[in-house]
């Protein structure tokens, strides 16, 4: 008997927090997961031996970015996006539509797709819905996102509006492209995206949509864009708490300790986020104590790892003071340590949720890890 796409295994009693598994045609991913972020078919400063290390099975790699540069020949031609990265593990790819709307000038949104100038060399381009499910099919993607029109906070109602009208409609084109594709024998699996913007009313359509479409999975869209942390948390869980609780669910965009712990508290089982890499590349780096900027002088004769209880190489190795100095030399490898380890922070960070929700004590996990992290009481 074929394995579900997602199996639910345990809820904690005191929270929505749960854990589970999906399993993808490069192997299974248990739940809940942080992905890292290689936008250009690479995590930023770390080698495909260096994810596998961690424990990573699924990473996020863009549509857009990679239509661009290298483009859908060369990867074709590689024989996929896996090959070409020789990624053994499993891919997401984001569809490339926050990169349109915040990176790409001369931007046109039409029912048909979005036109648009690449923000390399200002070429003109034009991506609907059915195509960018087609190019990540070509990149035979794991997951597959839909096109959707990002709106970032403090957006008007009738533009967002107008917005989700588009993106509801797009949904139905990208999974009639979806549909197709598997019939020829494409595996990945398509979700479907939340939007809505900070209007409960749009929201409650968005889900209706999305719920009715029936994709695979579901991900939480527009959140993180701006919005101060309590109306974070309070459309998080006005979306979370409405969703199915047989398909998983992905929130986007997010990467610090305290945002990825409430989104596990909702129930979700997947997020992403460039933080911790983008961090780590400007001397910022994750401790149980709170975040460590690497360049501040207390740290020029400190010789202690980065984080006494963390069991990352670069905790085994190497000294706040040598880092330091590689920082302020401006050396690569610093970049390279640095990254390593917060990412290693973040995997073994959502490990350990995972441990807490099927030992039924998530909460108590959680204040205790923000108590440390803070220095605050949750």
């Amino acid at each position: 008997m074929r394995e579900p796409f997602f199996t639910l295994y345990h809820r904690d009693p005191s929270c929505h927090a749960r854990t589970g598994r999906l399993v993808l045609a490069h192997g299974p991913v248990v739940t809940p997961a942080f992905m890292p972020v290689g936008t250009n078919g690479t995590v930023k400063a770390l080698t495909r031996e260096d994810l596998e290390a961690i424990g990573f099975p699924i990473i996020l790699a863009n549509t857009y970015h990679l239509y661009l540069r290298p483009g859908t020949e060369v990867i074709a031609a590689a024989g996929g996006l896996h090959s070409f990265m020789q990624w053994k593990g499993n891919i997401l790819t984001d569809s490339g539509g926050y990169q349109v709307f915040s990176l790409a000038p001369f931007r046109k949104i039409r029912e048909e797709g979005v036109q648009f100038r690449s923000h390399i060399d200002g070429s003109s381009h034009i991506l609907s819905p059915e195509k960018v499910a087609d190019i990540q099919a070509l990149f035979n993607s794991d997951i597959q996102m839909q096109l959707d029109v990002c709106t970032p906070w403090e957006t008007p109602y009738k533009k967002a509006r107008e917005s989700l009208r588009i993106t509801n409609l797009w949904l139905l084109k990208a999974k009639q492209a979806w549909e197709a594709q598997v019939a020829a024998g494409y595996q990945g699996k398509l979700f479907a995206i939340v939007q809505g913007n900070f209007f409960k009313e749009l929201r409650e359509q968005s889900l209706e949509a999305v719920i009715a479409a029936e994709t695979p999975g579901i991900a939480i869209g527009g959140l993180s864009v701006g919005e101060p942390e309590e109306v974070f948390l309070e459309y998080l869980s006005y979306s979370a708490s409405a969703l199915p609780q047989e398909k998983p669910r992905y929130v986007m965009g997010i990467g610090t300790p305290q945002y990825i712990l409430s989104a596990i508290e909702q129930g979700i089982d997947l997020f992403d986020c460039v933080l911790p890499t983008r961090s780590a590349r400007i001397g910022h780096v994750f401790t149980r104590k709170g975040p460590l900027v690497l360049k501040k002088s207390e740290n020029r004769l400190d010789f202690k790892p980065i984080d006494e209880a963390c069991a990352c190489k670069v905790c085994r190795t190497y000294s706040r003071a040598y880092l330091r100095h590689l920082f302020k030399t401006q050396e690569i490898l610093c970049a390279m340590l640095s990254s390593y380890h917060n990412l290693y922070f973040v995997h073994e960070l959502v490990q350990n949720a995972r441990k807490a929700i099927e030992e039924d004590r998530f909460l108590a996990f959680k204040q205790a890890f923000l108590r440390a992290y803070t220095g605050e009481t949750p």
